[in-house]
Formats: structure tokens, C-alpha cells, sequence
């Protein structure tokens, strides 16, 4: 148990469901993201490669045109061609270049680098490098008259390629991080209203943890959630549905427990409590006629008697927790109070017993009397019997919301384990007030003594009409 304690102490805390979809749809969108940046540089390195290809053939053209003039002129072939006119169409960082059939260099032109040139960093400089290998010569040959007569170059330079390269990324990056963030609100936003309705049935839940089982859930937009408060609705109905069969079916034994205790008082009296007074009454003859002709026998004839005293005041207490007075004709707090009279009188001082009632307490229903002074009574002899106190309080309490009876003593402390046991005649008094729509709470004190208090809903009996 500790370890599984110690398991859930060291359990993560949860993450809101808002925040980890919106952070698995911004992931989702940084990949896309990344996976567009990364076809846009496959893009530009391959339109880069197309435009020297292109100059390449442009160049091996006109060189092909100077050169089959040269001879129509009957200039040598072998003449430098002029490669200027083709420099106007060069793009910055362009390189174009002429080589013979022999691969001597013999012309080449190179447009600068543009003046706002964006440095790429070294580590994208070198990502770049390692993927794309820019700066890679395309090459053209030089036809004239069918014959090859050199080969037309062009190449971008490398620097300038990743310099463009870098700055289309980080336009492209720029972009995407704006769009990612705002995303990532609308995401949000977006499931923290359609989530709203969560509230709610978080809200209702505890209402159930709470014995409120009045708790309902409305319709919600969503059909998920609607399925969601469907079946909280139907489960909050049974439950309510049983426990008030429960608690009827509860009442109901109860008043046929408590017609049983009736039943066998009365039986306990005539039968039993007879027997008792017929023997009273022979022991005092018998004492009566020894006392005058067999002296010897006397004391045993009082014996006798003073025996079944003792039986017959026994046998009075347990008539009267087996029938209590008539409550609804004397009234609750006249009942209680007779109850703690009678046990200071039967204690002698040994235990010394109180009561305080507040409020009004004699309109209630009665089953619901006779199940308060039940609770009293079974409170006050488990702490008179059981917990050898010396002052017991009883407390009853009548408000407007609820009925409150508390018991309260001071009895010793026996090292045992806190916790109440069921033997101590908690499940009655447990199964009465549950079946009131109460509760019941015990708690043994460390010092010494023991505190029980039962709470249950007001319900006042409705006034019987007067008949003359």
C-alpha cells in the first residue's frame, strides 16, 4: 500500500488537454512547416541549376554564331570570342567562362555579388554545402559546322548561391513562425470554447462524490459530449432511483425491527416480568415464615429476594431500550431528557450525563423521532457501557436546513486503533440516518473519548387538520 501511496505521489501532474492538442497541432504544423522550407530549398538549388544550364547553352550559342561569322569573313577561328554582349543578361554571382577543344581557358566574365547580400550562418553554409553542393560547373559544347570547337562554362558562385538561398529560408521561416504562432492561439481558443462544457461535468461529478445525486448535466453543441451528459443523466437517475428504494426499503425495516423490540417488550413484561413478581412475592413469604419457625433459612429467602430485585431493575432497563416512550405523543426533547435522567439515575454519579437541545425539535416526523432518540440512545449506552467515560454530552440541534445530533465523551483512551467498529452499533445507527438522507460521522480521539454526530435534512410534519 505504501509503495502504491508513494506510485501516485510521484505520478507527473497532469497536462491540460487544451494546451497538449494545441502543442501536438503546432508540432504536426512545424513539420509541415519544415517540410515546405525543405522543398523550397530543393527548389531553389534546382531553378539555380537550370539558370546555368540555360546561360550555358546561350553562351555556347553565341560563341557558335562569332565563330561560323569568323569564317564567312574569313577570320580566324581561333579568334577570342567576345563574350560582353551576354554579360547583360548575367545574373550577380554568375560566372561564364570559354574553353577550346584543348580545355585552355581563353575567356571569362563574372558578375559581382549584390551589395545587399545576406550572410548565411556557417552551420547553414555547411548543411547547404553538404546537401546541395553548389558551384558545380555546367557545361556546353561549342558546335560549328557539326564540329565541336570548345565548350561554353557557366557556374554560380557558391557563396552567393547560399546567400540567396539563406535569405528566401529565412523569409520562408519568418513567415511560417507568425503563421505557427497564431495557429497555435486559434488551436487553442478554438478547444478551450469547445471544451468549456468539461467545466460542467467536472462540476457535476463532484456533485455525485458528494451524495448530491439531484445533479443533471444540460445538452451540449457537441455530439461527444452530449453522449457524455446522456449517460451522466441516466446514471444520476438510477442511482437516485435506488438509493430511494434503498432507503424506503431501510425505513421499512426498521419499523419492523422496532415493532419486533415493541413485540418482545411486551412479551419480556407479561411473561417474563410476572414470573419475576410471583417469585418476589413467594421469597417474601418464604422469608416472612422463616423469619418465625426456620431462622437459618432467612437470609437465604432475602437473598432471593434482593435477586430478583436486581433482575426485575435490569429487566425495566431493557424494556425501555427495547420499547421507548411513546415519542410522538411526549415529544422528542421530552424523550431525550427522560432518557439522560434515566441513566443518571442509573449511574448514581458514576457517570454523569447532559443534554442541550436547540431549537425546535417536537414538529418532526414521526420516523424521524423515533430514529433520533434510537441514535441517542444507542450513542449514550456505547459510551456509558464500552468507553468507561465519566461525562457524556448530548447535543441535538434544529435548524432550518438540517437536523444535527452530536454525542460527546469522555472516555479513556485504550490504544486501539482509532478507526470505529461495526460491533459498536454503528451499522444501525449508520443504516438509520443514511435511510433519512443523513450522515454519520465518528472519530476516536487520541487523548481520550469519542465524538459522534449525525446531520440530517430538516423535514417538519405536515399539520393534521383540525376535527371537532
Amino acid at each position: 500500500m505504501r509503495q502504491a501511496s508513494n506510485s501516485v505521489a510521484s505520478h507527473p501532474p497532469a497536462i491540460d488537454l487544451k494546451l497538449r492538442l494545441a502543442l501536438r497541432v503546432a508540432a504536426l504544423a512545424a513539420v509541415c512547416f519544415i517540410a515546405v522550407a525543405a522543398y523550397a530549398l530543393f527548389d531553389s538549388d534546382r531553378v539555380a541549376k537550370a539558370k546555368a544550364s540555360r546561360i550555358a547553352e546561350i553562351v555556347a550559342r553565341d560563341i557558335s554564331l562569332q565563330q561560323s561569322r569568323a569564317q564567312w569573313v574569313s577570320v580566324s577561328i581561333n579568334s577570342t570570342p567576345d563574350l560582353q554582349g551576354i554579360a547583360a543578361l548575367m545574373e550577380p554571382g554568375l560566372c561564364i567562362a570559354y574553353r577550346d577543344n584543348a580545355g585552355a581557358f581563353r575567356q571569362g566574365v563574372c558578375s559581382g555579388a549584390p551589395a545587399d547580400e545576406m550572410a548565411a550562418p556557417e552551420i547553414f553554409a555547411s548543411l547547404y554545402r553538404a546537401i546541395f553542393r553548389p558551384g558545380e560547373p555546367v557545361s556546353m559544347p561549342v558546335l560549328v559546322a557539326g564540329s565541336a570547337r570548345g565548350t561554353a562554362v557557366a557556374t554560380f558562385d557558391p557563396a552567393t548561391q547560399i546567400g540567396q538561398s539563406w535569405r528566401e529560408a529565412s523569409r520562408l521561416l519568418s513567415i511560417m513562425a507568425f503563421a505557427l504562432a497564431g495557429l497555435c492561439i486559434a488551436v487553442y481558443a478554438t478547444l478551450a470554447r469547445a471544451l468549456r462544457p468539461t467545466r460542467a461535468i467536472g462540476a457535476g461529478l463532484n456533485q455525485l462524490a458528494a451524495n448530491d445525486l439531484s445533479a443533471r448535466l444540460p445538452r451540449f453543441d457537441l455530439a461527444e459530449l452530449s453522449v457524455i451528459s446522456g449517460v451522466f443523466n441516466t446514471l444520476a437517475e438510477r442511482l437516485q432511483t435506488t438509493l430511494a428504494e434503498r432507503n424506503a426499503l431501510t425505513r421499512k425495516l426498521i419499523e419492523v425491527q422496532d415493532e419486533e423490540r415493541r413485540h418482545l417488550a411486551r412479551e419480556l413484561h407479561d411473561e417474563f416480568g410476572q414470573s419475576l413478581s410471583a417469585i418476589a412475592a413467594q421469597a417474601a413469604a418464604a422469608a416472612h415464615t422463616a423469619e418465625r419457625e426456620c431462622p437459618p433459612l432467612y437470609e437465604e429467602c432475602r437473598g432471593i429476594s434482593r435477586t430478583t430485585a436486581h433482575m426485575m431493575e435490569t429487566l425495566r432497563g431493557a424494556l425501555v431500550r427495547l420499547r421507548p416512550p411513546d415519542v410522538e405523543e411526549l415529544g422528542l426533547t421530552i424523550s431525550l431528557e427522560s432518557l439522560v435522567a434515566s441513566w443518571n439515575g442509573f449511574e448514581k454519579g458514576r457517570t454523569r450525563f447532559e443534554i442541550a437541545v436547540i431549537g425546535e425539535a417536537d414538529d418532526l416526523p414521526p420516523g424521524v423521532s423515533a430514529s433520533l432518540y434510537r441514535i441517542a440512545q444507542e450513542a449514550i449506552t456505547n459510551a456509558a457501557k464500552h468507553a468507561h467515560a465519566r461525562h457524556v454530552q448530548l447535543r441535538l440541534e434544529a435548524g432550518d436546513a438540517d437536523i444535527v445530533l452530536s454525542v460527546e465523551d469522555d472516555g479513556e483512551a485504550d490504544g486501539a486503533s482509532l478507526a470505529p467498529k461495526a460491533g459498536m452499533g454503528l451499522l444501525g445507527m449508520q443504516e438509520r440516518v443514511v435511510s433519512l438522507g443523513g450522515t454519520l460521522q465518528f472519530e476516536r480521539r487520541e487523548a481520550g473519548g469519542a465524538r459522534l454526530v449525525a446531520r440530517i435534512p430538516t423535514m417538519r410534519a405536515e399539520p393534521q387538520p383540525w376535527q371537532p
